[in-house]
């Protein structure tokens, strides 16, 4: 479990908007990885290509009305201090983005404090989650989208960055760029099988089949299946 980080003085505990009740307990926190938000979220590696080849058009058609490495550079240099301010303002956004995001799994639920500017908390619990598919970025790192179940909704503006690319209707959630992706995993399916064995447990009489939580994951693939769910924490 990594070290929470208090963005706000109001939170009891970092990351959670008041303070758990007895008995339910932090299994995990974390974070985005800045750098795999900038390159895989925002594209950053993308836009600098696209910059490029402007400035490169730019600096080609200078020489050829010019032919002067002076007439290119008065050519290029307007553009190129707009250029450097666009990509540090896209490098900031995500830094910030991912700086103050934080997820938590308890034994109970999974909450994500998400917001630049305004700081949105979702309550998402264990029981309330059919699946979640791993999306691998790198050897480690990677995302993890959460399946809700039933008519669960969030907005997917709401979301944002923190929700499945394209799935508009049927938002779901997304852990963006998780450095250590597969131990992630591991613990939701973890918890998600103790949750759904408890509430099982606790209502028998009204248990009915849920499914484990599948994926692209090996992790979350053993997840075994519990005997039911009952309503959502």
């Amino acid at each position: 479990m990594t070290a929470g980080r208090r963005e706000h003085e109001y939170e009891p505990e970092p990351g959670l908007p008041e303070a758990l009740p007895a008995g339910e307990r932090v299994l995990w926190q974390g974070a985005p990885a800045a750098a795999w938000m900038a390159r895989k979220v925002f594209h950053l590696p993308v836009v600098v290509a696209y910059f490029a080849l402007l400035l490169g058009w730019q600096a080609a058609t200078a020489w050829h009305d010019g032919g002067t490495l002076l007439a290119v550079r008065q050519a290029l240099a307007g553009s190129l201090l707009l250029v450097s301010l666009a990509l540090g303002l896209l490098g900031l956004i995500a830094w910030l983005s991912a700086r103050t995001t934080l997820y938590t799994l308890t034994d109970k639920r999974i909450v994500m404090r998400v917001g630049i500017v305004l700081t949105v908390t979702y309550n998402l619990p264990l029981r309330c989650i059919d699946a979640a598919n791993v999306h691998r970025l790198g050897a480690h790192h990677g995302d993890l989208a959460l399946v809700l179940r039933g008519d669960t909704r969030i907005a997917y503006a709401h979301l944002w960055p923190h929700v499945r690319p394209w799935r508009l209707q049927r938002t779901q959630p997304m852990l963006r760029c998780l450095p250590d992706v597969d131990g992630v995993a591991a613990k939701v399916a973890a918890a998600w099988s103790a949750a759904n064995h408890e509430a099982a447990t606790a209502a028998p009489e009204s248990a009915s089949p849920s499914p484990a939580l599948p994926g692209r994951s090996a992790h979350l693939r053993h997840a075994p299946r519990a005997a039911g769910a009952a309503a959502g924490h």
